[in-house]
Parts: structure tokens; sequence; C-alpha cells
């Protein structure tokens, strides 16, 4: 049987959860599938997220207006790049708002959002596309157990 214990520091906590924008348009939920989980602190969930979530219990459902610092940051002038149009295969028709994935530095994906583009320049955002905006985050707590519990 399950120790049921609050979300705090090493705890497994399993949730279902939705994520919204500003105008009640839903990003992201899981309410219609079985709970997640993760361990506090593992980095699958925001610390300004996890933060709403500590002394919340088993059962317990909550909702929490999130602003950007707390959730993807505010937009940083300096992740929007100019990149050759040339780098770019001909036949790739561009689009505003058309979502690239490029490769980064340590050789991971970044993804980018074109946001404007000309002949010979093609400009991309590369902060996180919720960046800037509100969110509320809806949770229902399913159980919460020590993190070394299994």
């Amino acid at each position: 049987m399950p120790i049921d214990v609050p979300v705090s520091e090493n705890t497994r906590v399993f949730l279902n959860f939705s994520l919204a924008l500003e105008d009640g348009s839903e990003v992201d939920s899981n309410f219609n599938g079985p709970a997640v989980d993760f361990v506090v602190g593992d980095g699958s969930l925001l610390p300004g997220f996890e933060r709403r979530l500590f002394g919340m219990s088993a059962g317990e459902e909550a909702s929490f207006e999130v602003p950007p610092e707390d959730a993807f940051g505010q937009p940083n002038v300096n992740n929007v790049q100019k990149i050759k149009r040339a780098e770019f295969e001909d036949e790739i028709e561009l689009t505003e708002g058309m979502m690239f994935s490029f490769a980064d530095a340590a050789g991971g994906e970044l993804p980018g959002v074109v946001t404007a583009f000309n002949d010979t320049d093609v400009e991309v955002d590369f902060n996180h596309p919720l960046a800037g905006r509100t969110i509320t985050f809806k949770v229902r707590i399913d159980t919460v157990e020590p993190a070394e519990y299994h």
C-alpha cells in the first residue's frame, strides 16, 4: 500500500494536468488519460509549476495562474536570429509561423518559428512558443509517495 504524503522535496507525484492560455484555449492536457508521474526536482516539470504543488495531497485539485517568469519566461530579443535564405532548401515555400527544427551547438534539436523572410534572409524566433504568456495550470493530484518508494 503506497504511503501518502504531501507534495514536497523527494516525493514522486502522480497527477493529471492541463495548461491553458489567457483566452482559455487549452495547450496540453492529460485529464482524459492516466495520471503521469515525476519526482520533484527531476526537471520534468518547470520549478514554477512544481512549487505550486507543494503541500497538496492525493485527491486534491487546484487551478493556478502562472506568470511568464515562473512558466516559460519572457521572450528574449537575442533568441530571434537572421538566417540566410540559402540555408533553406529551395523547394521549401516559407510562411510566417512555420516551425523548423535546427541543430544546436551541442548537437541537440532546437525548434524555431519563422517570423519574417525575404529573398535573402529568414528571421527565426527561437523563444519558447509560450514565452511571455500567463499559463493557467490545472491539476488533480492522484498519488504522492516518497521518491524512493517502489
